[in-house]
């Protein structure tokens, strides 16, 4: 356990950013998750309107700094590719 002032304040600081950062990142899984679902079901103008809507909060994932941009570019590459080809399908 630490001693000194500022290590006890930087475990504080750690421990409320991990809080946060699960959260976010929680959050963005959890709005992936409802557009494979829509694809999942065959509903094109649900998946389209969930992806719309997954978008910034994914992108927000990247610019908070919690998942790395290039992840965020791919999983909206491959999720709004899915969402196209169901169109087509």
């Amino acid at each position: 356990m630490a001693n000194i002032a500022s290590a006890r304040k930087r475990i504080r600081q750690t421990a409320k950013r991990t809080a946060r950062n699960t959260a976010r990142k929680s959050r963005m899984r959890t709005f992936i998750k409802k557009v494979e679902t829509a694809i999942a079901a065959g509903d094109h103008d649900g998946a389209r309107e969930a992806l719309r809507v997954a978008q910034p909060e994914i992108q927000r994932a990247a610019t908070k700094g919690v998942v790395h941009h290039n992840t965020v570019a791919r999983k909206i590459s491959r999720l709004s590719a899915r969402v196209k080809a169901l169109a087509t399908a």
